[in-house]
């Protein structure tokens, strides 16, 4: 089965990993490379194991464009979005047996220094027939 991790982030997580300067911000360049090298040790070790099907980073949010639906127009926001300071920033599918081990295999995404972080494991669905409550 695959499944589907939700890495999330900021704007001023991007602003620190780019080395833009953000007041809002804690993280290092220390950080950034001890979170790049322990990125690097997770999806090669996957690799190696056969259950990494693809990872992707995702850009900075002020590139990301809203689509909605109002009055029945299509209307667009540019980001980053005033409403919220989380973003999804990447995304990791991977193959294996069972959502207990996508469970174990998504923990190593987060960081344990901090605090409430997480990311969401979701299976991907095959065909709409796989869809069930």
């Amino acid at each position: 089965m695959k499944y589907m991790i939700l890495l999330y982030g900021s704007q001023a997580d991007y602003d620190a990993i780019a080395g833009r300067p953000d007041a809002h911000s804690s993280i290092t360049a220390d950080d950034v490379a001890a979170m790049e090298k322990a990125m690097v040790a997770i999806h090669t070790e996957l690799a190696e194991s056969g259950e990494l099907v693809a990872a992707h980073g995702l850009s900075d949010p002020v590139h990301a464009r809203r689509v909605q639906v109002r009055k029945g127009v299509p209307v667009t926001t540019d980001g980053p979005y005033a409403e919220t300071e989380e973003v999804l920033a990447g995304l990791t599918i991977i193959d294996c047996g069972s959502l207990d081990r996508a469970t174990e295999i998504a923990a190593r995404f987060v960081n344990p220094d901090a605090d409430g972080e997480y990311v969401d494991v979701r299976p991907i669905v095959g065909a709409f027939d796989d869809l069930t409550a």
